[in-house]
């Protein structure tokens, strides 16, 4: 079978496709074929050594991904052939709190990925997928569904009449936008690009602000929307102390990327003043993936898809991906 390889994450050009044995399920496993893999932002900073430390360079990478079961080992009663399913990338994490342990199982990061013709995986970090989504809108569901069904809903509580803030456009921004609306909630969306704006509002946006031509948007939430009820914060401690600023009393704020970098350490003063909510958001168990698929499936929920680029070009989806032109998500489609 083909598959790629992370080679020796000096970049995207140690990006290597390579042929490998089919695997074969052992006791507990699933063999699955996939169908189509999506990316996230991690999956840059992995190949450029700058998340976790250098792995081995036979490391399959990406950790979204739907497909078909084909076979399954012995002891598994989850799945059967024929299901169509995704993955947690954290296949430890079926349920519960969250284990910092769980990283040490954790696709395309300290075990091998999904973006290979066919995987092994444990049968219990499987999720069966209902028929009205597509394998394209299914490899985006499971990193993005589950953070932001963990942050949104578990966290942030969310009900109708709501707030809800998002940074940026990227895939977690887009999918919280969705699942905002789907709940009958307002959605504030913040961007460089009056493009993307644009384009969001489309998407169902009520509230939309460029963080470069207004660099105090946090007041201009407030300005504008009243204050966030849930923030989903992407940007990380660069952009948190604005987020902070921006909320209502008694928000709700999940702290889940840093894609805008480090900046000085920002005043948690609100947090106190407002009777603030803060928590970190380490993606979600597969029950949360559950929940987030059983909404998909009520709500005819369809994934924000920017480009599709066929499995032996994954390189230039990365390339994409790092180009920060997007909206939405990036897939593979095999």
């Amino acid at each position: 079978m083909k598959a790629w390889e992370i080679g020796n994450q000096t970049g995207l050009d140690s990006l290597r496709m390579v042929e490998r044995d089919d695997p074969i399920a052992g006791h507990g496993q699933a063999v699955v074929a996939i169908r189509a893999c999506a990316l996230n932002h991690r999956d840059l900073m992995i190949m450029r050594n700058r998340y976790g430390g250098p792995k081995p360079e036979t490391r399959i990478p990406l950790s979204d991904a739907a497909g078909e079961v084909i076979s399954v080992g012995e002891g598994v009663t989850h799945v059967a052939p024929g299901d169509r399913v995704c993955a947690t990338h954290f296949t430890g994490w079926t349920d519960g709190a969250f284990d910092p342990a769980y990283f040490g199982h954790d696709l395309g990061n300290s075990a091998d990925g999904l973006l290979a013709e066919r995987v092994a995986l444990p049968a219990a970090c499987l999720v069966k997928l209902p028929d009205n989504l597509s394998d394209r809108a299914a490899a985006t569901i499971p990193v993005a569904g589950a953070t932001v069904w963990s942050c949104v809903h578990r966290l942030g509580q969310i009900k109708a009449g709501d707030t809800v803030l998002m940074l940026g456009t990227g895939g977690v921004s887009i999918y919280a936008l969705q699942i905002a609306k789907m709940n009958g909630a307002r959605a504030v969306i913040t961007s460089s690009s009056n493009d993307k704006l644009e384009r969001v509002r489309a998407l169902g946006a009520d509230v939309t602000i460029n963080y470069r031509t207004n660099p105090n948007w946090d007041q201009a939430v407030l300005d504008e929307a009243g204050g966030a009820d849930i923030v989903v914060e992407t940007g990380g401690i660069g952009t948190l102390g604005q987020s902070l600023n921006a909320c209502r009393p008694n928000a709700r704020v999940g702290l889940i990327g840093a894609l805008a970098g480090r900046a000085e350490q920002p005043s948690l003063g609100p947090l106190l003043l407002r009777n603030l909510v803060l928590k970190g958001i380490t993606s979600g168990s597969r029950t949360m993936l559950e929940e987030f698929v059983a909404a998909v499936e009520v709500n005819g929920f369809d994934p924000v898809i920017d480009r599709v680029f066929d499995f032996n070009d994954a390189r230039a989806a990365y390339e994409y991906l790092d180009s920060g032109s997007h909206i939405g998500k990036i897939v593979i489609q095999l």
